[in-house]
């Protein structure tokens, strides 16, 4: 197999290319008619031809800013000459929607599932502990840890025993956008397929309070859902003691199980990227966008997430959507959400993170470019608040925060029962109750993280796989890991600390 090229030429179009490998001062690139001005890390972008003062800079044939100065070719285009520019971009309603060819019903592909009762299907089989409130967190990480691996070894059909603690409930305002969208990501959790068993503990003075939590979202309680509020059972010793109590006797009905051949229409996925770089974009969003596709196909569902990193591409996504309605409405989320972050130095302002500048990303437009390949190809099919139940199969966008464990609780909380989540720089995530498959953009970090990384994506950019074939590869991993095998984060036990439901009104 031939050398891979030292820069790689993602469009004819483009003003910039990308460095494969670190690129030398004074190196000759005959290919490309170069000589190198600058020392250049691996992921960043090199001037493919001379770039005038206020010219855009184009990648991937998209805007993603304007020369701040004369940018001569071979150099570094980075956040030194490169600076951020508004751009008028037409939504385009519906101009981009292509019928998808879905695979008929008898041929989709398969994944042993737990189906419950009432039809649902689950990928894992938890029992959850749900905090309305931060007072009762200490009493349900307490029961969670009481059933170690020996004391579940009687009932190995039980995934474990996990603690939702979380850090509000009382000091907010009620009624208020904030208390909804608390209240939502709870009963999102309390009603996930998998959640064999649930418990909600409270304090019994807050704002939440439980009974009208439980009514106010239409939860029915019953032996596999139960609550208790510690002012009324006798404190944190009697309240623990009593949720253990509670878990045991949940334990035979949660074992009673057995996993079943099932459509990958079941499957509900929720995509998120963290510590991205100059590589996301090119190799592992979009084989992540390419094995979506291949699920759409098959009936199942692809949940796109965090709004500040859509940014600047929105218009690729409005004009996929099934209507104008449906494009509509993701635009009135960014329009609350450049309203929202007015005066402060949120992702709007197009600052990235210090790992996301590291890896080659110089503005928020530029990770948004990379950000929203995760979501592949087919229409937009809904528009959904955060941790709102999805109802519609297909491509569909959920709003959230950028902030990864926000936006995957309101995945999860939205139905997600499982999670693809792409890095560059290697985030260290898991979640639960429903597991997180980690993709690796570059072989080196995938090599130096193994322990963490489920897939090397890197493969794509080393020539080894056409973003295809990793597409393909990542369908054929998600069925797996939907099936019962272990993700890496599942192995290393994470998960216990991600649920961080989105706060997003005053503390009083």
């Amino acid at each position: 197999m031939a050398t891979p090229s030292p820069l790689i030429r993602l469009h004819a179009n483009d003003s910039v290319l990308i460095a494969r490998q670190p690129i030398a001062l004074g190196q000759e690139l005959p290919e490309f008619g170069l000589r190198m001005r600058a020392q250049v890390p691996a992921g960043h972008k090199i001037a493919a031809r001379r770039i005038a003062a206020g010219e855009p800079v184009k990648k991937y044939d998209t805007v993603i800013g304007a020369a701040a100065r004369d940018i001569e070719a071979g150099e570094h285009v980075h956040t030194h000459n490169l600076r951020l520019v508004d751009f008028d971009r037409d939504p385009g309603f519906c101009e981009d929607v292509r019928p998808v060819d879905y695979v008929p019903e008898a041929e989709r592909a398969t994944f042993m599932g737990i189906v419950r009762p009432d039809g649902r299907v689950a990928t894992r089989n938890f029992i959850g502990i749900l905090a309305s409130v931060n007072c009762s967190a200490t009493a349900v990480q307490r029961i969670a840890a009481h059933f170690t691996p020996e004391r579940l070894a009687a009932w190995p059909n039980v995934d474990g025993v996990a603690a939702f603690a979380q850090t509000s409930g009382c000091g907010m305002s009620s009624p208020s956008e904030h208390f909804d969208v608390l209240r939502r990501t709870i009963a999102g959790y309390a009603r996930h397929p998998n959640l064999a068993g649930v418990l909600i503990i409270g304090l019994g003075c807050e704002r939440n309070q439980v009974a009208d939590l439980v009514a106010s979202q239409g939860l029915q309680a019953g032996p596999l859902m139960q609550t208790m509020v510690m002012q009324d059972t006798g404190g944190t010793r009697a309240t623990i003691a009593a949720g253990i109590a509670a878990v045991e006797a949940m334990l035979p009905a949660a074992n009673d199980i057995q996993r079943q051949p099932v459509s990958a229409s079941h499957l509900k996925i929720g995509l998120e990227c963290g510590g991205s770089d100059g590589f996301s974009g090119i190799t592992a969003n979009p084989a992540l966008g390419a094995a979506m596709d291949i699920l759409v196909r098959h009936g199942g569902t692809a949940i796109l997430s965090e709004t500040p990193e859509i940014h600047g591409v929105e218009y690729m996504l409005t004009r996929r959507a099934v209507s104008p309605e449906v494009g509509q409405k993701l635009l009135d989320r960014l329009a609350w959400w450049e309203q929202y972050t007015r005066g402060h130095n949120g992702q709007f302002n197009g600052v990235v993170g210090p790992g996301n500048q590291a890896g080659g990303l110089a503005n928020i437009f530029e990770k948004s470019l990379g950000s929203a390949m995760k979501g592949g190809t087919t229409p937009l099919q809904a528009v959904y608040e955060y941790a709102e139940p999805i109802t519609a199969s297909g491509f569909v966008f959920m709003d959230s925060p950028g902030y990864d464990p926000v936006a995957s609780t309101g995945q999860i909380a939205s139905g997600a029962n499982l999670i693809c989540f792409t890095t560059g720089r290697g985030s260290m995530f898991g979640s639960k109750p429903a597991p997180t498959i980690k993709l690796a953009s570059n072989t080196a970090m995938f090599t130096r993280l193994e322990e963490d990384m489920d897939i090397n994506c890197g493969l794509v950019l080393d020539g080894d796989v056409s973003v295809q074939q990793m597409g393909q590869l990542i369908f054929e991993h998600i069925l797996r890991s939907a099936s019962g095998e272990s993700t890496k984060s599942e192995l290393l036990g994470l998960g216990d600390h991600e649920f961080v439901p989105w706060h997003l009104g005053i503390v009083s």
